[in-house]
């Protein structure tokens, strides 16, 4: 061993260049290649943070994304701030600046650890359920934020992330997910066949185990050697991808995958402009799991402080950094791999002072102990002591009971497959009573495991693993392998045996005094469990909630087998009586910036905006968020607030005309022979008879009979139909309509297109709107007798192409001009600068609700709620009567959907002649002013009526006209009456003319 740090001779990162960094302020040195947590122990330092609830001094426990305790914050600068990442996950580079988390105000020195020392016994497992229940006001105020101040983990970035994060929609034909042995062999096997293939694994080097398997060869070469040539035989092949720095984080259905690529977090000063993050969502034909395993901790108590660790995470930072992490260490096991470590430790300079297994004794530890290293089986772990490190560890064997100095602990207790992606699969999983695990067995998706997440962790097996599952994955997406295959040969100095251990270690301590974790992440300890299952929360899945155990980003990754294993001997039930907990994406913590991309700012939500949006602006128009569209509220004359500019809006639109720029209406194209089928079926209306030209008011029903979206539709041909549908609803019923096609009906010869941002729509109405247009239109005779009221035709205007219909959303004579929207501006202008002569206004969508709600006409999701069907808002006479079948219909048979109490759509007239009633105001009858039986959906004043109207549903609305009901407010009930919802032109002889 080197003097003056903890650096030995070997590992693959000691001929690499010296970089400086800090920790809590402090400088230290690494070397290129090695990661903070390897840094940080090549320097002797194991205390890295403070635990989540005891605020327990707490170490370097692991070496891979399975670590609880090392977590850090990362500083760039000011602005490049990171919180809650893994030490033994962040890449060293030179200047490197690290911050611990979660102590007050030093890790050394943290008033807070008196959570431990004296308030440990006042707050077990569930205290804050029992605590904080009284008074009920304290826990804002007082409880939560003591709480949190005392607890949680690192400091959220004050400022705005300033780095940009791309994403990428990629497919394959095999994604390997995993890049150790049985991922390499499976990868390279179906690329040989001919497949496209994907390979990710996490770390910086592709390799898995074999980056720290100095004691292995296969077909006579090293495990490095072996592992340089399969990478650039990899790498040679046509249509490979090789991701390190990449973890797939979600498996969802069909066989999409999310990944995260790291791309710049490893380097001191990335060039400008690149991602930080690119987030890869893959869809796979076949993918392969070769995640591995995570060693097992062994619970025994005071098993937390720094120094103790997994040992096959001490063989990694031996083998692969060249770091040993103690002087003199203790290894504790249940399984063969603590004398391989115990070997290999003692070659590379290490004192080992004790090899204790609770096992009987072996081959294995006789082999150990005739080695010369000291060995104690069928041993009792009493205990640790230790500060900010671990100085000795209480053994009990053959009677006796010793303490062993040491200043690092490995624990050995075995391995668990990492099926976590499997899970999130829904693939079910099995329990091996031999291994004492939960391994995949029946998959979900088109997907297979190898290696050793499904419990073919000899090197051997999980090469031959991966060969097989390659092989049969390509096979599945329709590759055929060239020849046979060919098992490599592999040879150990070291044997990694078998074994293993779940629940706690044995010792002669009470566990439901001591502290024995078994969640190292969130602070649960074997006392927490135990005390669970006395109250009797039995379900593991409800262990977990009281405990906490196995949640948050370790998601069970080192809590979950010891927990299962403590409840099992608690109850005295097996484990697949007790189950297992559901493993949640993601596998670990994903970004924001990474799911977020490029949208941020003004790209989060974009503001959609029509051709005449700037038109409207510059005239002074207000605007309003429309689902994504910017619309223009209303145009207010200088000093006019929005009631008088409403006011004078609606005046000009009734005694004269008005534009209004419609085009954020959703247009959808239906063409094809079956056309008018496909309408049949998808409406309630009826659309064989509906001529060509002419238009017809369409509603759309969920599947559960209730109004889902409305609009007018326009026959163009025997096969063609202009489908137009709620602003916000266009998306929606276009994906229903797509679903339907594809799943319920695709015999049907129909093509569906998306033309909502194709056509400028502006609405031309009022009494004078014939006269404003006509002059314009080219080769079409809008008079009243050629072109009635729902007619629609192609024609040109103003030179360009034009679709127009003939209809009206105010009740007035009312034209919609679509046009395309590259002439949208050009075509607007033109019919402002004719109707100028006839005193033409522009109006808003204020002014448009106000006119349609003096029709009685109703908008879909204000007048309806999601449990409105079309009687309850007077459309039963859309219904086709005549129609076997359509969307919905079956619903609407059921008794509920035509009870007499339903509630129905009517009008309300103020009493008082002065009162504009609130929207969402509640209605009662005089008779039970405490019950409810409706609710105002729009009010608005009427300047053409000069009074206040509202519409509203109420329960056997049209049996109650006439009828006087209250609206309870602060300032006390209002009266109103109950009219017909159409307060203006009842017999619609404006529309017709």
């Amino acid at each position: 061993m080197t003097s003056g740090d903890h650096r030995i001779v070997g590992g693959r990162v000691t001929t690499g260049r010296t970089l400086r960094f800090t920790f809590d302020g402090k400088e230290y040195t690494g070397q290129e290649g090695d990661t903070l947590a390897s840094a940080l122990l090549a320097n002797g330092v194991h205390l890295v943070g403070r635990s989540f609830k005891y605020h327990r001094p707490r170490g370097i426990m692991g070496a891979g994304a399975d670590e609880p305790n090392a977590l850090v914050g990362i500083r760039r600068d000011r602005a490049r701030y990171t919180p809650n990442l893994l030490a033994t996950q962040v890449e060293l580079y030179d200047g490197l600046d690290a911050v611990s988390q979660n102590r007050h105000p030093s890790l050394e020195h943290d008033r807070m650890a008196i959570n431990d020392r004296l308030l440990s016994r006042f707050i077990p497992a569930g205290f804050y359920y029992k605590t904080f229940m009284w008074p009920k006001k304290a826990w804002d105020r007082l409880y939560e934020p003591r709480i949190r101040e005392a607890a949680g983990l690192g400091v959220a970035p004050s400022e705005p992330d300033p780095d940009h994060y791309t994403q990428r929609y990629a497919h394959c034909d095999v994604l390997v997910v995993g890049g150790g042995p049985a991922g390499i062999a499976a990868a390279r096997q179906a690329a040989e066949a001919g497949a496209r293939v994907m390979l990710c694994d996490d770390r910086p080097r592709i390799g898995g185990s074999l980056l720290a398997a100095a004691d292995t060869m296969i077909d006579g070469l090293s495990a490095t050697e072996w592992l340089t040539r399969e990478l650039a035989a990899l790498a040679a092949l046509p249509g490979v991808t090789l991701l390190p720095r990449t973890i797939a984080f979600g498996y969802y259905p069909h066989n999409w995958i999310g990944l995260t690529e790291k791309l710049t977090d490893h380097l001191a000063n990335p060039a400008e402009g690149m991602p930080r993050e690119r987030l890869w969502q893959v869809r796979a034909r076949q993918v392969v799991l070769a995640t591995g395993a995570i060693e097992r901790p062994l619970v025994f108590p005071d098993n937390d402080r720094p120094g103790i660790m997994l040992a096959d995470a001490a063989r990694t930072y031996l083998q692969q950094y060249g770091v040993a992490v103690g002087q003199r260490i203790v290894i504790v096991g249940a399984h063969d791999n603590a004398y391989r470590v115990a070997h290999e430790m003692a070659a590379a300079g290490v004192t080992v002072a004790m090899v204790a297994d609770i096992r009987p004794p072996s081959a294995a530890s006789g082999a150990a102990q005739a080695a010369g290293l000291p060995v104690a089986t069928d041993a009792r772990i009493e205990g640790t002591t230790g500060g900010l490190r671990v100085a000795s560890i209480i053994i009990t064997a053959l009677g006796k009971t010793v303490r062993h100095d040491c200043d690092a602990v490995l624990m050995a207790g075995g391995f668990t497959p990492s099926v976590h992606l499997f899970s999130q699969s829904r693939g079910k999983l099995a329990w091996d009573e031999g291994l004492q695990a939960y391994l995949p067995d029946v998959s979900a998706e088109a997907e297979r495991s190898a290696g050793a997440c499904r419990g073919r962790f000899a090197l051997a097996e999980a090469l031959g693993d991966g060969i097989a599952a390659g092989r049969d994955a390509a096979s599945a997406a329709g590759f055929t392998a060239s020849g046979p295959a060919v098992l490599p040969t592999v040879a150990l100095r070291h044997a990694q045996g078998h074994g293993g251990h779940m629940g706690a270690a044995p010792t002669s301590r009470d566990l439901g005094k001591a502290k024995a974790f078994v969640d190292w992440q969130n602070d649960v300890t074997a006392r927490d469990i135990l005390l669970a299952t006395r109250e009797g929360f039995l379900s593991i899945e409800h262990v977990k909630r009281y405990t906490t155990t196995g949640m948050a980003t370790d998601q069970g990754k080192l809590s979950n087998i010891n927990a299962l294993g403590i409840v099992s001997e608690a109850t005295g039930r097996s484990i697949p009586e007790i189950g297992l907990t559901t493993f949640r994406s993601p596998y670990t913590p994903v970004t924001f910036g990474a799911l977020a991309g490029h949208a941020r700012g003004d790209l989060f939500d974009p503001a959609r905006i029509t051709a005449i949006h700037d038109w409207a602006g510059e005239q002074g128009a207000a605007f309003e968020d429309v689902g994504n569209w910017r619309r223009a509220h209303y145009f207010p004359h200088p000093g006019e607030d929005l009631h008088a500019a409403v006011t004078r809006e609606c005046v000009g639109v009734r005694r004269g005309v008005g534009i209004f720029d419609a085009s954020t209406l959703g247009k959808i194209e239906i063409v094809g022979p079956d056309a008018a089928e496909f309408m049949n079926r998808f409406f309630v209306n009826a659309w064989t008879k509906l001529g060509v030209g002419k238009c017809r008011y369409g509603v759309l029903l969920r599947e559960d009979g209730f109004v889902m979206d409305d609009g007018v539709v326009g026959r163009l041909a025997t096969d063609r139909f202009h489908v137009t549908t709620t602003t916000g609803g266009a998306a929606r019923v276009l994906g229903m309509m797509e679903d339907y096609l594809q799943t319920e009906w695709p015999d049907l010869n129909v093509w569906l297109t998306s033309t909502t941002e194709q056509w400028s729509v502006i609405a031309v109405q009022g009494p004078k709107a014939r006269e404003v247009i006509a002059p314009l239109i080219e080769g079409l005779d809008i008079s009243a007798a050629a072109f009635p009221h729902m007619s629609i035709a192609d024609a040109r205007i103003c030179g360009v192409p034009m679709r127009l219909m003939r209809v009206s959303f105010t009740g007035e004579l009312g034209f919609e001009v679509n046009v395309p929207s590259g002439h949208g501006r050009m075509v607007w202008e033109a019919i402002w600068e004719r109707g100028k002569a006839f005193d033409m206004v522009p109006y808003g969508t204020e002014t448009m609700h106000v006119l349609r709600a003096e029709k009685g006409y109703i908008i879909v999701g204000q007048e309806t709620d999601g449990t409105v069907t079309p009687d309850d808002v007077g459309l039963s006479w859309a219904i086709g009567k005549a129609k076997p079948d359509f969307v919905g219909k079956r619903s609407l048979a059921r008794p509920a959907m035509t009870a007499p109490d339903r509630k129905q759509l009517v009008g309300l007239k103020s009493l008082d002649g002065r009162t504009v009633l609130e929207e969402g105001a509640q209605i009662v009858a005089p008779s039970a002013a405490t019950t409810p039986i409706g609710h105002v959906t729009s009010a608005y004043r009427s300047a053409v009526l000069d009074a206040p109207i509202a519409l509203a549903l109420v329960r056997g609305g049209r049996q109650r006209l006439g009828e006087t009901l209250h609206v309870p407010m602060p300032g006390g009930p209002i009266a109103v009456e109950i009219v017909s919802p159409v307060f203006y032109d009842p017999e619609g002889t404006r529309i017709d003319v």
